[in-house]
């Protein structure tokens, strides 16, 4: 019997480097809002609160370690007092 593991070592591959643009998005993302942050001269604990979420979960966010659900952008985006277009205007700034 013969076992080939290149298909392994090809799928492994393709997996890390969909993790690597996964990281690079969410960095992105944090550094996109954390510059909407700095405009509107708020913390981070603040925008928690207005959000509706826990401080924690937005500092890992705006850390690039967590990948937000579209729920939490929303409620990020209503804490921010912007639309979410708005938000992502700012991502597709940060190339």
């Amino acid at each position: 019997m013969t076992y080939v593991h290149t298909s392994f070592i090809f799928n492994k591959n393709l997996t890390l480097a969909a993790m690597d643009k996964n990281n690079e998005i969410q960095m992105r993302f944090a550094k996109a809002l954390l510059k909407v942050i700095e405009q509107k001269n708020l913390s981070l604990r603040k925008l928690a609160l207005a959000s509706e979420l826990e401080y924690a979960h937005v500092q890992r966010i705006t850390k690039g370690k967590v990948n937000p659900e579209l729920g939490t952008i929303i409620k990020l985006c209503k804490g921010l007092g912007i639309s979410t277009a708005e938000l992502f205007a700012c991502f597709d700034n940060t190339l």
